[in-house]
């Protein structure tokens, strides 16, 4: 049982997140979080305004059966395929979940409340097929709330400013680069620069930039602890939170530019900055440093139930803790570029791994589903 003491801590902390103007998105969703009422809880007594999901998130929910058994002996029955059985799964969640932030959205103008689904992770590498992914998904869930995720492949780059300019709000996700995120952020104007031409309403569209943070750590922390070097050891745990807080330095760029301000004279909303992967990988690092560095107004924070639970604890929200590390920042890359380690290549190859996991999780899942209709007697080919 919560004391009112620890009741009181944990407000505090996550209060004081969202004053400094982060949003806290919930990095998970399944039948049972929704059906127990615990996501309305979260809503209620964590500052939690949103939801994503990802392959991975699905395949842990769905895979399980956990919550799933009625429906899943309904689409058997029907003899429908295992990949019309995972949409129709899919999408039931993600639209019960976009229901319990309805109120969320309609009070922040839809700006939040917004739940987030995933095109295909099959489909990263086609562009025409996304788009048409992203369009049948939107018209599944047929909630106002809902957003497309897209990942940030050379391909999916065009497929965001398509699916933009019919109007359909868009989670961007997999982004790892400055560079890249300075593609998506054209692609996203460039986007909504088409539905000013088409009339449709900029007032009426959203977007986020799903900006990986832990796994850069994670792969760069792996080189320096191989090199050795008092130098090198120095730089562990640095190299994300500064490409960070240099990603933030180019949102500030781009958002204060003259062909931003036509956009939002138009009625335009930013594309907000979004901070995933948020779990700390490495426990020699506090499991809130991911948030607790990253604080800056206009920006999302996407965690895992474990980091919300430990920023609810013992965060330490101590103000804007971006926006005057960008020197620093820029000099910490520099440092671990002098050792020999190339920036490019780490984030290509976090890019193609990135794609890579969620592509094997979207095939378990598949796998998962097939196993269950099979069992019931029905082909699911």
């Amino acid at each position: 049982m919560i004391t009112v003491t620890e009741a009181t801590a944990t407000a505090g902390a996550l209060q004081r997140l969202s004053d400094e103007g982060v949003s806290i998105w919930l990095d998970d969703l399944s039948r049972r979080r929704i059906e127990s009422g615990d996501l309305a809880g979260l809503v209620a007594s964590r500052n939690v305004v949103g939801v994503t999901t990802n392959p991975s998130i699905f395949q842990a929910a769905i895979g399980s059966g956990a919550g799933y058994e009625e429906q899943l002996a309904d689409l058997a029955v029907r003899g429908v395929t295992v990949d019309e059985a995972v949409r129709m799964m899919t999408t039931a969640d993600v639209r019960a979940a976009a229901d319990v932030l309805r109120p969320v959205y309609e009070a922040s103008g839809g700006r939040d409340g917004r739940v987030s689904i995933e095109v295909d992770p099959r489909l990263a590498h086609d562009t025409a097929a996304t788009v048409a992914e992203a369009r049948q998904l939107a018209w599944l869930v047929d909630r106002p709330n809902v957003m497309i995720k897209i990942p940030a492949t050379k391909a999916g780059l065009p497929a965001i400013t398509e699916v933009t300019g019919a109007g359909i709000s868009v989670n961007v996700t997999l982004i790892f680069s400055l560079e890249r995120y300075r593609e998506v952020m054209d692609a996203y104007l460039a986007g909504l620069e088409q539905a000013r031409a088409a009339g449709v309403d900029l007032r009426g569209v959203h977007s986020v930039a799903s900006f990986f943070v832990s796994r850069v750590d994670s792969e760069i922390d792996k080189r320096l602890t191989l090199l050795g070097t008092d130098e090198a050891l120095a730089l562990k745990g640095r190299a994300a939170l500064a490409n960070a807080r240099l990603a933030y330095e180019a949102y500030e760029q781009v958002f204060d530019g003259e062909r931003w301000q036509a956009l939002e004279g138009a009625g335009a909303n930013r594309q907000r900055p979004l901070w995933a992967s948020t779990g700390v990988k490495d426990p020699a690092y506090k499991d809130t440093l991911y948030v607790d560095e990253l604080v800056a107004p206009g920006t999302v924070n996407t965690m895992p139930e474990a980091t919300l639970n430990a920023v609810a604890g013992h965060g330490d929200v101590r103000g804007d803790t971006v926006t005057g590390g960008y020197d620093r920042a820029r000099a910490d890359l520099a440092a671990v570029e002098r050792l020999g380690i190339a920036y490019d290549e780490v984030v290509r190859q976090l890019e193609d791994e990135g794609v890579a996991k969620f592509e094997v999780a979207w095939q378990d899942l598949l796998d998962a589903v097939t196993k269950s209709l099979d069992s019931k007697g029905v082909d699911a080919e």
